[in-house]
């Protein structure tokens, strides 16, 4: 399974590419899924109705993964160890790896200096490969 971060999808709803190209492909072939942590940021910076009606159709098309218990406990198994080396990542951050990890998913992400911080988290390349 991989799982899109904001970013990537942010980049993708303003058609940018390669993002958009990569988005696209991942849903043509039924493979790509988000988080709730994900959908609350996208859903929470549409300001318009245009951009509502954007991020809704696009989270439609989407599995919403959700932060349950185990993915919780991953999370914070994973911000105690950064915290204790000094390399915070931020608490959304935190639960998006903790929802991947729990699902052994790949993440999709701009934001690689963060996410390659996190033990056995698997990162895709958002620019068109795997």
């Amino acid at each position: 399974m991989i799982v899109a971060d904001s970013d990537v999808l942010i980049d993708s709803l303003r058609g940018r590419q390669p993002a958009a190209g990569r988005v696209a492909l991942e849903l043509r072939t039924g493979s790509l899924a988000t988080t709730v942590v994900n959908a609350f940021e996208l859903l929470s910076g549409a300001k318009s109705a245009k951009e509502r009606h954007k991020v809704e159709t696009l989270l439609a098309a989407l599995a919403i993964l959700p932060l349950d218990e185990r993915s919780a406990r991953t999370a914070a198994a994973i911000r105690r160890q950064l915290e204790a080396q000094g390399e915070t990542i931020g608490m959304a951050d935190y639960l998006i790896a903790g929802i991947c990890l729990e699902r052994s998913a790949i993440l999709l992400t701009r934001n690689r200096g963060h996410f390659e911080r996190v033990p056995g988290l698997s990162l895709g390349d958002w620019t068109g490969g795997k």
